[in-house]
């Protein structure tokens, strides 16, 4: 697969159009590499200019700050910021909101000016651009229903982008009760990700889960690594992991084309 880095087209004496922000979770996470691959294979079809700080990226910063430690959070912020500043960055684009978030709305009072969007912004842009092209594949006609990140929607006010990417795949797109403005959290926000629920009658993830099922859908389209988890997680907890899966919308896309 054709992922080249920052510092070897640097070496080279060339810049990326764009910075593909990977994320601690795409980097890692088995399943968040998934949509890693799927993105990297719609840009390398699109034929984009694009590079990874890959051994150099570190984490953002978001857990940290969200978690409360303001000076772990700007520790890795600034050194990730000196290090894209020393690459002249300026466009960015990630997978992960919680990153997206972060850069875009945290880092320029540390110094880090950067345009960045959100994978779903930068694929809608690449389709109205005739960057490349999407037919329904093997979902036409499948009932999917997309859930809303609390860092793209809520927090950064981007629902259509998604959800015009959705419709491009010849599917029935249905809403839960709960969508945009009113969009309900998988659970895992706010660096609950890692760390036990407190007490109550009922787990965010599983709620939300059901929501999703009231639709009875073929597929729940997610547009984060994060939210991915989370409703996978409430759907082997309904034990309707066999019948019904997550996927994100990269990967959706790529697979529509067989890429």
């Amino acid at each position: 697969m054709k992922v080249p880095t920052l510092a070897s087209m640097a070496a080279e004496g060339k810049k990326p159009d764009v910075l593909f922000w990977v994320g601690c979770s795409g980097s890692f996470d088995e399943r968040a590499k998934k949509i890693t691959k799927a993105f990297v294979k719609i840009l390398n079809k699109a034929d984009m200019s694009f590079a990874v700080l890959g051994t150099e990226e570190s984490c953002s910063g978001d857990p940290a700050k969200r978690s409360g430690n303001e000076f772990l959070f700007q520790m890795q912020a600034l050194v990730n910021i000196e290090l894209m500043n020393s690459y002249n960055i300026t466009n960015i684009v990630t997978t992960c909101p919680h990153c997206f978030n972060t850069l875009k709305n945290e880092y320029p009072e540390l110094g880090g000016n950067y345009i960045v969007q959100h994978h779903t912004q930068f694929l809608n842009w690449m389709l109205k651009q005739g960057k490349f092209s999407i037919k329904g594949g093997k979902f036409k006609g499948k009932r999917i229903t997309f859930h809303d990140p609390c860092y793209l929607g809520r927090g950064n006010n981007i629902y259509e982008a998604p959800r015009e990417l959705i419709k491009k795949l010849d599917v029935e797109l249905v809403e839960m009760k709960n969508c945009r403005s009113k969009g309900l959290c998988c659970g895992a926000g706010g660096a609950q990700m890692f760390k036990e629920p407190e007490k109550g009658n009922k787990e965010i993830n599983i709620k939300r889960t059901e929501q999703a099922l009231e639709l009875k859908p073929d597929i729940i389209a997610a547009g984060c690594p994060f939210c991915n988890t989370m409703m996978t997680d409430g759907l082997k907890s309904k034990e309707k992991d066999d019948i019904i899966i997550v996927k994100d919308i990269a990967e959706l896309i790529a697979e529509a084309q067989n890429l």
